[in-house]
Parts: structure tokens; C-alpha cells; sequence
């Protein structure tokens, strides 16, 4: 793909995928129902859990600067089968995301022609509940979205560094004039849900982080990959966490957790106030922000469809660049008929409870690819090593998983101080006792082991405060996967594989028979025909 983006392009391409999804979207549904007034402290928490991913995929998309993103990183180091099923599940986060922002899309845009949110919703008695609510501005917004990502990869660079500026603005007027607003009442039950609420509510308002991991699936069209990605990644996400936890705030003193509304928070906030002047502006922002993420997620999307079509693990159509464009336009749209077809039938409730897990899991894994790179070098790494790198990983995974179960079942706390420890012993047990093999050669990660190992435990922690339907969903799409990959996803690697090694062969044959040619030598007559040892 054509080399055009800067680190310029990559910290609004993270702040335009990022600031919108969550804030918007996800927002006024947890503060009412799960967390309250601590929304800051959901925040806090699920963004140092995304910086911390976000200095594990800035190392591998520096070294690897594709476009398949963590599917490429999770490939090359823990193999196919593993990055297939990691790669699969975030797809489909992609799509529930994509049509989550779509249909809030939708909300904002009533609110902001005056009408109630749900002005636009086409009721069908004859569906099921929570499917009965079609959406077709929802996938409008969509196909407008998608044109652009299809044309130029630049021209959706220019078209959301504009939009996020302007977002940005409103974000600023949003922040100073709902504060000029505040009531300090409003903050007297800050914890009405507990300390279990602002985990529970940090596991699902992490989607609102998820943006970045689009920004790395453009790393082959960076122009220097060795700089631009670390500023891009880490300056977006710094920006976006402050900004996150001083929307939650703002909103939280303007009014009572109880009385915030679930699909257009900031906008009913503002009306609720007296300065009903201001929810158009606030609409106005909104439908910008998530403008900016429906781009940048469908640009993102695609690259991952199209890396795995490379791989041969999908149909090779989907791996086709335009010529016209150099862009790929078949897995951009089979992306858009998948998100359209999801965000028309399904309401908002459903969608929010199925985000956040899939993301958490594909996070755990790259972590883990990371240290893995590090300590795990074929023909450097003795066997003794790479048995106790294996038995350290084994304590940090298991203390991870330990604490997550642990969490779910009980409010005691006595269980941390023997797992926490045993995580501890684990990552100190790979700093000391097993040698690095591998340095970056551009851009490292800091304190390895301990940084990724860190973003290991948290995420599988908040994969704990997860509700059983997201389980059941995340169990059900990996064993259609897993099936896909036994009768289809393998059989094609290998025939790939087997090609490519015939082709290799037979491009050494070639060549030896070009160079004898040129030394005189012939292959037909007698004592100077090669053998095949020769050959």
C-alpha cells in the first residue's frame, strides 16, 4: 500500500477512532446502571490497562510494520491457529462496535433536530424484542463512511484530522460549560454501586480505547514507521485518557447519576440545566466524534481482513488492493455489509454487553507475543531457558486467571495478597533468571518484563467483571472459528505453503541453469551434466 501518513495522521487517526466510541456511546448507560459519579475512576482504570497495551503494539508494529496489525504480531510469534483465533474475535468486535457507534449515531442525530432519541427507530411488532428496532439512518451513515475509506486512505486522513479538530473544540466547550454548571451534591454518593461497579464498568468502557489497534493496522502505509508510530500511539492515547475522565467528571456534577439518560447523555444534560441552546452544539460534536470512528474503524477493519487474505486463511479476493485507489476495497465492503446488517436489527443494550471482551483476550495475547519475542529466539534460547521462561509464564497467566476468578466469586480480599505475590514471582523470575534474546532494533517497549506482564494481569482482571452472556457469545464465535480453521483455514495455508516452496525451487533451479549458461557449461551432454545433489 502507498506510504502517505505521518505522525501527524496517526495521533488524530487514534484520537478520531477513539474519542467518540465510548464517551458518547457507552457512557450515560454505565453511569446510570453500573457505576455513577466513579465513571472517572472506570476510566483511569481501563486507560492505563490500554497504555499499557499501547507500548506492546507500538514495539511490534515498529518491527513489523504491516497491515495486519495484532493478527501479523500474534502470527509471527505465538503461530497461525492462535493469531486466527485472536484476529477472528476481534473482527466481530469490530462489526458489534461499529453498529453500537452507528445506532448512537442516530440518536444524536434526533436529538439534534429536536426530537427524542429514538425518534428514527422503525418499530416491527413481528421481530423479537431488542431486534424489533430497525435503524436505517444508522446504515446510511455507514455507506457515506465507507465511500471514503474505499478512495484514499489520505483523503480519510484529511477528512478526520478536520473532524477530530472540530471535535476536540466541542469536547472543550463541553468540559468548561457543563462545569460552569456543576453541582458538588450531584457528587455525594460517588461510589453508589461500589468498588465492584467501577471494575465492572472499566471492563465495558475499555472498548472505548480500542481505536488504537486500528491506528496499527496502518503501519505499512507509514511513512517511518520508527517514529511517527510511538508519537502517534502514546500522544493520542495520553490526550484521549485526560479528556475520557474530564467528560466523565463534567457530567457527573451537572446531574444526578439516577437522572442521566442511557443513549444521549451529554445532550439531555445540557437540556436538563437550562441551557437547551447547548445540546445542538453538543449533538453536533457527538455525531463528529463518531463520524471520526466509524472512519478510522473502517479503514482498520479492512487491513485486517485483508492481512489474513494474504496469509491464505480467507478467500484471496479479500487481500486485492484497487489500483485506482490503492486501497482494499472488496474486505472494505464485505466489512460495511456486516456492520450495516448487525447495527439495523440490534439495539443498543445488546451490542454494549457484547463489547470489551474479545479486545481484552486479543490485548493478553499480544502482551504475551511480546515477552515471548523477547525471551524466545529459535537457535539462541537454550531448551533449559526457554523450561523456565515457560514455568514463569505459567505463574503470571495462572495468578492472572486466579485473581479474575477470584474477584467474580467473592468480595474478600485475603486471595490477592497470595496471587498478586505469585504474579510477582513470575515476572521477576523472567527478568532474573532468563537471559533477553532478542533487542529491538528501532523502538522498545520500557521495563520488559515487567510492563507487558502488567498488561497481562489487568487484562485478564477485567475480563473477570464480564457478564456470562459475553462469555457464551466469545465461546460460541471461537468454536465456529475453530471449526473454519480445521476443515478450511489450515488446509489452504499449507497448499500456499507447498506452492510457495515449489516456486522456490524452481527459481533456484532456474537460476543455477541461468549461471552454468553464462560459464558455458551444458546440462544436457556429458560429464558436466549436474546431479541432483548438484542441483
Amino acid at each position: 500500500m502507498k506510504k502517505t501518513l505521518s505522525w501527524w495522521d496517526l495521533i488524530w487517526f487514534g484520537m478520531g477512532s477513539v474519542i467518540g466510541s465510548g464517551i458518547f456511546v457507552l457512557t450515560g448507560l454505565e453511569v446510570k446502571n453500573t457505576v455513577g459519579p466513579a465513571v472517572v475512576l472506570s476510566y483511569i482504570v481501563s486507560g492505563i490497562s490500554a497504555m499499557l497495551s499501547v507500548f506492546c503494539y507500538t514495539e511490534f508494529a515498529v518491527e513489523i510494520p504491516v497491515a495486519g496489525g495484532s493478527f501479523a504480531y500474534i502470527r509471527v510469534e505465538l503461530g497461525e491457529f492462535v493469531a486466527f483465533i485472536a484476529s477472528g474475535n476481534i473482527i466481530l468486535e469490530y462489526v458489534i462496535g461499529g453498529a453500537a457507534v452507528s445506532r448512537s449515531w442516530t440518536s444524536y442525530f434526533a436529538t439534534l433536530c429536536n426530537q427524542p432519541s429514538d425518534k428514527f427507530l422503525i418499530i416491527v411488532d413481528s421481530l423479537a424484542n431488542d431486534y424489533n428496532e430497525l435503524d436505517p439512518i444508522a446504515v446510511f451513515a455507514l455507506a457515506i463512511i465507507t465511500t471514503f475509506a474505499i478512495f484514499s486512505t489520505k483523503g480519510s486522513s484529511r477528512l478526520n484530522y478536520i473532524a477530530s479538530i472540530i471535535h476536540v473544540i466541542v469536547l472543550m466547550f463541553i468540559i468548561v460549560a457543563g462545569l460552569s454548571q456543576a453541582k458538588a451534591e450531584n457528587y455525594k454518593d460517588f461510589t453508589p454501586f461500589g468498588t465492584r461497579g467501577i471494575f465492572a464498568s472499566a471492563a465495558v468502557l475499555f472498548f472505548a480505547y480500542v481505536g488504537f489497534d486500528a491506528v496499527s493496522t496502518m503501519a505499512e502505509e507509514t511513512k517511518n514507521p520508527g517514529k511517527d508510530i510511538p508519537i502517534g500511539l502514546i500522544g493520542s492515547m495520553t490526550l484521549t485518557t485526560f479528556i475520557y475522565c474530564m467528560m466523565g467528571v463534567t457530567l457527573c456534577l451537572m446531574q444526578k447519576y439516577s437522572d442521566v439518560d442511557e443513549k444521549a447523555a451529554f445532550s439531555v444534560a445540557f437540556e436538563a440545566v437550562g441551557m437547551k441552546w447547548a445540546k445542538y452544539i453538543v449533538a453536533f460534536g457527538a455525531l463528529k466524534g463518531m463520524t471520526s470512528v466509524l472512519l478510522v474503524g473502517a479503514v482498520g477493519q479492512a487491513r485486517y481482513l485483508t492481512h489474513m487474505a494474504r496469509t491464505s486463511l480467507l478467500p484471496s479476493w479479500l487481500a486485492r488492493v484497487n489500483k485506482k485507489t490503492k486501497t482494499p476495497v472488496n474486505a472494505t465492503v464485505v466489512m460495511f455489509i456486516a456492520t450495516a446488517i448487525v447495527a439495523f436489527f440490534t439495539s443498543l443494550d445488546i451490542l454494549a454487553n457484547l463489547l470489551s471482551i474479545s479486545t481484552l483476550f486479543l490485548f493478553s495475547l499480544v502482551a504475551l507475543s511480546l515477552l515471548v519475542r523477547r525471551y524466545c529466539v529459535r537457535g539462541v534460547t537454550s531448551r533449559f531457558d526457554v523450561m523456565k521462561f515457560l514455568g514463569f509464564i505459567f505463574l503470571i497467566l495462572g495468578s492472572s486467571i486466579g485473581c479474575s476468578v477470584y474477584w467474580s466469586k467473592t468480595d474478600e480480599w485475603i486471595g490477592y495478597t497470595i496471587l498478586v505475590p505469585i504474579w510477582f514471582v513470575g515476572t521477576f523470575g523472567i527478568w532474573f533468571f532468563v537471559p533477553l534474546a532478542k533487542k529491538p532494533k528501532i523502538w522498545g517497549v520500557p521495563l520488559v518484563p515487567f510492563l507487558p506482564s502488567a498488561s497481562i494481569g489487568i487484562n485478564i482482571f477485567l475480563l473477570g467483571t464480564l457478564d456470562k452472556a459475553s462469555f457464551r457469545r466469545f465461546g460460541i464465535w471461537t468454536a465456529i472459528l475453530v471449526v473454519y480453521y480445521l476443515l478450511v483455514g489450515v488446509h489452504a495455508s499449507y497448499d500456499i505453503a507447498k506452492v510457495q516452496k515449489e516456486e522456490k525451487e524452481k527459481l533456484d533451479t532456474n537460476i543455477v541453469s541461468k549461471m552454468d549458461e553464462e560459464n558455458g557449461v551444458s546440462l544436457l551432454t556429458g560429464s558436466n551434466t549436474k546431479t541432483e545433489n548438484d542441483t
